[in-house]
Order: C-alpha cells, then structure tokens, then sequence
C-alpha cells in the first residue's frame, strides 16, 4: 500500500463488507492509499444490539465521517458503490472541501 499517495476511500454496497474491493486493491495500492472500511453491521464490525443504532443513511456517514476525522483524512476521493453511494454522496455534501 502507498502511505504517501492520495487517498480514495472505498465504500462497499448491500450485502457485501469491504471484502468486495479484495480484487481492486492491489491493482491499485502502488498508487494509491486506500481505505475500505466496513459499514456498521457488516463483515468484521460488531453490530449494534436492535434498537440502539438507527441504521439510516444519515447515521451511517456521521460514522464514517468520524472514521475520516479519527484517520485525519483531509482530503480523499470516494469510489461508492450501492449502499455505499448514499453514505458518500452524504459526507460530499457536508464537507465537499475534502472530496
């Protein structure tokens, strides 16, 4: 993986986890960081017990927009991908300065 390069922060559809780029990260890692972080609830995340998280699009890119600011992300490219898309046409529209 490319520490030094841009990043694209790669953010996976229904059903799948980040598994899915398992096939697109190394034909990119040379030149790019990438990160592929799993949605709440999916592949190696714990899910929250029913009733205690609101799994709406709105609440799932607060959490990622905090996984960004926990990584000091301060300017990425999104590659989206169903489920993904409105979790990163979200954090485009409330921080486009970092897109």
């Amino acid at each position: 993986m490319s520490p030094s390069g841009k990043v694209i922060l790669l953010l996976h559809g229904f059903p799948s986890p980040s598994h899915m780029f398992r096939d697109l990260i190394p034909l990119l890692s040379d030149r790019f960081r990438l990160i592929a972080p799993d949605l709440p609830g999916f592949g190696q995340t714990k899910a929250p017990p029913r009733g205690t998280f609101d799994y709406t699009f709105d609440r799932l890119a607060e959490v990622i927009d905090g996984f960004t600011e926990a990584l000091s992300l301060e300017r990425y490219a999104l590659y989206i991908f169903d489920y993904g898309a409105p979790v990163g046409l979200r954090l485009a529209l409330q921080h486009p300065e970092r897109i």
